[in-house]
């Protein structure tokens, strides 16, 4: 072959590998892959006032009927006004939605944290943190450290007990699904089976009619209870917290939700400002202190 054929086939060849590297250039790329290299990839997914909710630009929360004070006020979750209702809103705001954009729907509190497909962005309803929910639904940092406490008519033989043991022979009621039940069968281990109710509202019943010597919620409900709604009651006294790690309401989300980490982001970022302990101050602020039983 002669020189000039060899510088010819040399030219030929090196247009065609710029060519290649011109057409692969311009190709389109798997979509995966670019997702991949796109930066703030999770600041995305938690674009204020954009998340992937059910219906753009609006986010659902949910909450029982009826929805108790002091967390909520008047049964009136939309109002603002409650600590988990205010809580909801601040929430809702550090996401990026105004209150014009926050819509309330009404779910049972058993059904908020069971197995299934939800149809809320979150639901607020003094639903504590425990691994065996978790095995059913997402949860969100807790918003509340709580205590349980025990309430009993004035008078009573439960309202006279002075630690645990003096409560192992009363009749004990608390709602169904709830901590408050599971202190009493793991915490009290009363002599007797406790009694479960669907609502507060028929423990309440219960108490008053006296089905029951002494019912099981947690605190801030004890002192609404008894300063508003079964004022010939008391607080017995609270349960120490068992255990290095507090029970904390948390904010409940279908499991695996695109929004949990974005919901814990806003949740952390309100405790770190001091926001949720200015909202406990305003909601809460008669719920400081009740005698511990041991």
């Amino acid at each position: 072959m002669s020189l000039a054929q060899r510088a010819l086939r040399r030219a030929a060849s090196t247009a065609t590998v710029a060519l290649l590297a011109v057409a692969v250039g311009c190709a389109p790329q798997p979509e995966d892959k670019a997702s991949d290299k796109a930066s703030g990839k999770t600041g995305e997914a938690c674009a204020k006032g954009a998340l992937g909710t059910r219906t753009s630009g609006r986010l659902t929360v949910a909450t029982d009927e009826p929805a108790y004070e002091p967390w909520f006020k008047d049964d009136k979750p939309a109002n603002g006004k409650g600590f988990e209702s205010a809580v909801a809103y601040a929430v809702a705001r550090q996401l990026g939605y105004d209150r014009s954009k926050v819509v309330w729907q009404t779910v049972p509190f058993n059904k908020a944290f069971a197995p299934g497909e939800k149809t809320f962005a979150f639901d607020i309803n003094q639903v504590s943190i425990s691994a065996e929910r978790e095995q059913a639904v997402d949860f969100s940092s807790g918003y509340y450290d709580v205590r349980q406490a025990v309430i009993a008519l004035k008078g009573s033989k439960a309202a006279g007990a002075k630690s645990l043991a003096d409560l192992k022979g009363v009749r004990l009621g608390a709602q169904v699904g709830t901590t408050s039940l599971n202190y009493i069968d793991d915490v009290l281990k009363p002599d007797r089976q406790p009694a479960a109710y669907a609502k507060n509202d028929q423990a309440k019943s219960a108490l008053k009619n006296g089905q029951v010597d002494a019912i099981v919620v947690d605190l801030p409900t004890a002192f609404y209870i008894t300063a508003a709604e079964v004022t010939d009651a008391k607080i017995v006294g609270q349960f120490e917290n068992t255990g290095g790690t507090p029970e904390r309401f948390g904010l409940v989300l279908d499991k695996g939700s695109a929004l949990t980490s974005c919901v814990t982001k806003a949740v952390d970022a309100l405790r770190a400002d001091g926001t949720l302990a200015s909202i406990e101050k305003r909601w809460l602020s008669e719920a400081v202190d009740a005698p511990v039983l041991k």
